[in-house]
């Protein structure tokens, strides 16, 4: 994880425990080579962007406030959205055009990830199952 910092490197692998507990998709999130995250507090004074604290772009997680300030979920929720592209890397961005955000199964998904996994043991494993 070169590149990063100790704090963005801990954020990373912390929401990756989480999300190893999942069985949603075949292989488990990958941070490397390039998944980063950056604060962009600017991206989010645009209108499309206002609405959210957190935005993903297939392996960059942008964030409204410093990671210092964000939450252990929301990394969580954003590097959930980075792994759905991991294995659908156009249905997936695609989805929100036609799907649109509050009902879209991936947003849903990423939300009850999020859920299921501060609700689980730290060794506890969740089946995707679980989270539909």
């Amino acid at each position: 994880m070169a590149g990063r910092s100790s704090q963005e490197r801990a954020a990373l692998t912390s929401a990756k425990a989480r999300l190893d507990r999942l069985d949603l998709y075949p292989r488990p999130v990958r941070l490397r080579p390039t998944v980063r995250i950056l604060s962009t507090p600017w991206l989010f004074r645009l209108p499309w962007f206002s609405r959210f604290d957190g935005y993903t772009m297939w392996d960059l997680v942008l964030l409204r406030a410093p990671l210092a300030r964000a939450s252990a979920d929301l990394v969580c929720h954003e590097l959930c959205h980075v792994w759905q592209m991991q294995h659908k890397p156009l249905a997936m961005p695609l989805s929100y055009l036609y799907r649109g955000y509050a009902s879209n199964p991936y947003e849903l998904e990423a939300r009850r990830a999020v859920e299921v996994t501060a609700e689980a043991s730290p060794s506890g494993s969740v089946s995707g199952r679980e989270l539909a």
